[in-house]
């Protein structure tokens, strides 16, 4: 089968990934082949291969929102039937028995494998999964739309709760990318205000599209304080900019897996009348089949644009240089 690999993390304008022919990967007991129809195209697919995220083996193959067919099963396998349509998201695997998994928390799993990064992914023409850690997808969401759901979808979806803003409230959205632009459709389809604050011509033009209540650069201050922002921009300075963005008792929610330093903040402008700062590492089962059914109900569209599988490195340059607004697709 035809694969990318990290071969030699680094600028992506130095070719950190490499195009290979693999042998076809045969599914373990409990797991399950997938034919890709189609991956989406994340960010942290670019810190991978740019090395801000070091790989944990040499020649993984990057791509964690995966749409497929089953065309094999493993020994034990019997979830889901041949030819059954699933989506591969970036939590492959927890260990279910330390004391986060114990208690429902098994994005804080303490031995997780995570699709893309630990175990191959699906900038391949096949790749497997843990049956259990796989969804089905709604009839009603086409395979480029599913793609971008499968990561920056639910990513966003547990930033968007994580910010605690009521319906009513008003929402702060710093960067508006692939997770972003989903993000906050379910925001205003949920009745809250939306407040982009973003670089780039194509993203303003995208948000205000989508109906956003106002657009502006990435240290403007919004028209009105802020019940919660979400920092999709993977920019440390920001930060500051967010909390200060904020009314009292506001939330302002990290939602990239990596981030850029953050400078000193100060205590009174920042943080003091309860302003909060949190992270989202990683989601849930349930995150994930929570916001499928939620984009399926709501309507969410992703924007995408679609490249062959032979342009995966292309496709990376392209987001590194905010090329496309939404959401990039490879399709083998």
């Amino acid at each position: 089968m035809k694969a990318w690999i990290v071969d030699q993390p680094g600028p992506i304008a130095t070719g950190p990934l490499r195009e290979v022919e693999r042998e076809a990967p045969v599914p373990a007991p409990g797991q399950v082949r997938v034919r890709v129809l189609c991956c989406g195209v994340c960010r942290t697919d670019l810190h991978l291969a740019e090395g801000d995220l070091t790989p944990r083996r040499h020649g993984v193959i990057p791509g964690h929102e995966v749409v497929g067919v089953v065309d094999q099963l493993g020994p034990g396998s019997g979830r889901f039937a041949l030819g059954d349509r699933v989506g591969v998201a970036w939590l492959g695997g927890t260990d279910g028995t330390c004391r986060f998994c114990r208690r429902g928390e098994e994005n804080l799993c303490l031995s997780p494998t995570f699709t893309g990064w630990d175990v191959d992914g699906g900038y391949a023409e096949q790749c497997l999964v843990d049956e259990r850690f796989a969804y089905a997808l709604p009839d009603g969401i086409s395979d480029d739309q599913a793609a971008p759901l499968l990561c920056a979808g639910i990513i966003g979806f547990r930033a968007l709760k994580a910010a605690a803003v009521r319906p009513g409230g008003a929402l702060g959205v710093y960067g508006f990318g692939g997770s972003a632009h989903l993000t906050a459709q379910i925001a205003l389809k949920q009745g809250i205000r939306v407040h982009v604050l973003t670089r780039g011509d194509r993203n303003r033009r995208l948000a205000l599209a989508l109906g956003a209540d106002s657009v502006g650069g990435p240290t403007d201050e919004p028209p009105e304080k802020l019940d919660g922002a979400i920092l999709f921009a993977p920019s440390g300075e920001l930060v500051p900019v967010a909390l200060r963005a904020l009314d009292r008792g506001g939330t302002a929610a990290v939602a990239g897996i990596w981030m850029s330093d953050i400078p000193s903040l100060n205590y009174d402008r920042e943080l003091f009348e309860e302003r909060r700062l949190r992270s989202v590492t990683a989601n849930t089962r349930a995150d994930g089949e929570e916001l499928l059914t939620l984009a399926a109900r709501l309507g969410v569209r992703a924007t995408t644009h679609s490249y062959p599988l032979a342009w995966a490195d292309g496709a990376l340059r392209d987001l590194a240089s905010g090329a496309f607004d939404g959401a990039a697709v490879l399709h083998p």
